[in-house]
């Protein structure tokens, strides 16, 4: 089976079925390689992917959607801005502009279904939102527990003062 056109059926976690055009799931390298795999076989409609969310598939699926007709523009690094809006396109800034935990688990199926794009996203957008703060800033940010002692702190400061100085 020449597998060029037609759709075919991302499964989620929950067992739950989302019909996409190929091209657009061709643009994770997992389902990409699971397609090349399987082309001797008629019946190649469902590739599993056990460790994606259905509300994180139906995002990554509106990603690549979007991504298909108006690709990302590339990301400089270092980033130029904590801002997503000025490093990205207005809609891939909205895209990312979500909750951590979705943002997280985003990062999480890009990387599973190798989507370099989404994956380069919102990863800088984690690096924005570091960008800039101290320490104290960055534990808050990402509700992290400071598990060094004041001595151990002070110690670790001083071994690194190099990396403040402007």
């Amino acid at each position: 089976m020449e597998v060029d056109s037609g759709s075919v059926k991302l499964v989620s976690k929950e067992g739950e079925f989302y019909s996409v055009d190929i091209e657009v799931a061709r643009m994770s390298e997992l389902v990409k390689g699971m397609l090349e795999e399987d082309c001797e076989d008629e019946d190649v409609t469902e590739i599993p992917l056990p460790n994606v969310k259905a509300a994180v598939l139906q995002k990554v699926i509106e990603f690549c959607q979007h991504h298909r007709e108006d690709p990302m523009t590339e990301i400089e690094k270092p980033l130029k801005s904590a801002q997503m809006a000025e490093v990205v396109q207005k809609w891939y800034a909205d895209f990312v502009s979500v909750e951590q935990v979705l943002l997280f688990e985003l990062i999480l199926a890009a990387n599973y279904m190798d989507i370099k794009p989404l994956l380069d996203l919102t990863c800088a957008t984690v690096a924005s939102m570091i960008k800039g703060k101290t320490p104290e800033e960055i534990r808050k940010t990402f509700n992290i527990a400071n598990d060094f002692s004041p001595e151990e702190e002070a110690q670790v400061r001083e071994e690194n003062k190099w990396c403040e100085e402007p």
